[in-house]
């Protein structure tokens, strides 16, 4: 369970966060949400995929960075080794917190920034300060800031995106089977990618529909992305053979 705080800049003026890359700072995930708005930055690297809660049976799209559970193959040294690293993985350890406020007289939701202070990341001794030495929040907070709005946003239009998936029987499921170069085998199942028999199909209105929405883009970032399964591969198959496993 997090240990979720209201960020302020007296009780929390000297925490820091490190921003190194690695299991011991819970970057040992082989894959994290993602949404729409940021498909163009997440295909150029990874593969895009669907899963599907078995409990609430709501679908979820997900950027993928191994074959197994704790298998991240982006992280070398406490490093990242591309350039893009999903918004819901960096924006670690922040969330996005809900208080009652008044604006303009009226009772309002607002969001606000929250820490969580069990995060590995979350010191008083290294990494980027939250809050400058006379007051006032740091560029790094700042940016963090503006990523957890871009996230709470993102996530808000993937549900519309998802739906119109669902409308339009855009999903299929599909296994995917690999052999690696020391003869280990993998299988990945329960994801779902875009089925495009279907998409081809599609009536001249609904392909409008779906580019004035801006979603046909994101449909074929998600095709596209596909492609950097090999890259996946090729990333796996140069670990030691104990490793491939």
């Amino acid at each position: 369970m997090a240990n979720t705080l209201l960020l302020n800049s007296v009780d929390h003026k000297d925490l820091k966060v490190i921003t190194e890359r690695s299991a011991e700072y819970g970057d040992n995930i082989w894959y994290a949400l993602t949404f729409p708005a940021e498909y163009r930055s997440v295909q150029a690297h990874y593969p895009i995929f669907y899963q599907k809660d078995p409990t609430t049976g709501e679908f979820y799209a997900v950027a993928l960075f191994g074959f197994k559970d704790k298998e991240n193959l982006f992280i070398d040294q406490g490093k990242w080794t591309v350039s893009y690293i999903p918004l819901t993985v960096q924006r670690q350890p922040f969330l996005i917190g809900k208080r009652t406020g008044i604006e303009d007289g009226v009772e309002v939701e607002q969001r606000v920034l929250h820490i969580d202070m069990d995060n590995p990341r979350v010191n008083t001794e290294k990494g980027e300060a939250l809050f400058l030495e006379y007051g006032g929040n740091s560029e790094f907070l700042d940016n963090a800031a503006d990523m957890l709005e871009a996230i709470h946003h993102g996530l808000e239009e993937s549900k519309a995106f998802t739906a119109t998936l669902l409308a339009h029987d855009l999903l299929e499921p599909f296994t995917l089977e690999v052999t690696l170069d020391s003869g280990a085998q993998h299988q990945m199942i329960g994801f779902y990618t875009i089925n495009e028999d279907v998409l081809n199909e599609l009536d001249a209105d609904v392909i409008a529909q779906l580019h004035q929405s801006g979603f046909l883009q994101a449909i074929y970032m998600m095709i596209a992305s596909q492609n950097n399964i090999r890259e996946l591969l090729n990333r796996k198959n140069a670990l030691s053979p104990e490793l491939q496993s």
